[in-house]
């Protein structure tokens, strides 16, 4: 009975002796990593949010040809309504909202396509200046999508081996105090940009 008492005794004591040696560099560190990983997602929803307010004008654009397809339009818009309505807080991202906040934006994508697609029946949208600009917008604004999501990735992975690893887990699990940070999983096909290039030479 003693025996078992002092090995609980001695484990407690190695433990503590862990988290008062390495805690605080341990913690220094992961608040680091984790702070760049939660600015890393303020860039992606930065980014996002380009996205969104350029799509007001590419629908006003529109809206001047009057035989252009409304619904294709009223579509984008309410799209667009429930992709800003997402919100994540970025110290405190979990995989419900990462899932919540992929599914309106992919719906936003598909929304955005189809409006694309339609576009190629307007040669005379095709050929206003405005609009040539505002689809380029978009499509620089698209690739830079990708680039955010993935430096995303890229810093949320530093900061999951960090707290993971022998004998940071031991000290993790002493204070209790990280959680590994989700990926940014692009659901299938929407990782991906919508095709927005045109031939304008008509």
């Amino acid at each position: 009975m003693k025996k078992g008492l002092l090995v609980i005794i001695g484990i407690v004591a190695f433990l503590a002796v862990i988290g008062f040696i390495m805690g605080p560099r341990f913690y220094n560190k992961a608040l680091t990593l984790k702070e760049g990983a939660t600015a890393q997602w303020a860039n992606v929803e930065s980014v996002y949010q380009r996205r969104a307010d350029l799509i007001p004008n590419i629908v006003n654009t529109a809206k001047g040809y009057a035989e252009f397809e409304q619904e294709t339009l009223t579509k984008v818009i309410e799209a667009r309504s429930k992709a800003t309505s997402v919100t994540i807080d970025p110290t405190n991202i979990t995989p419900q909202q990462l899932e919540q906040f992929q599914e309106v934006q992919s719906g936003l994508s598909s929304a955005l396509s189809r409006l694309l697609a339609v576009f190629e029946r307007y040669p005379e949208l095709k050929a206003n200046e405005n609009f040539k600009e505002l689809i380029n917008e978009l499509e620089r604004t698209e690739n830079r999508i990708s680039v955010e999501r993935n430096r995303f990735n890229e810093a949320v992975r530093p900061f999951n081996l960090h707290i993971k690893k022998f004998p940071n887990n031991l000290v993790n699990n002493f204070i209790g105090h990280f959680s590994e940070m989700d990926y940014f999983k692009a659901k299938e096909g929407t990782d991906v940009a919508p095709e927005v290039e045109f031939d304008f030479s008509n």
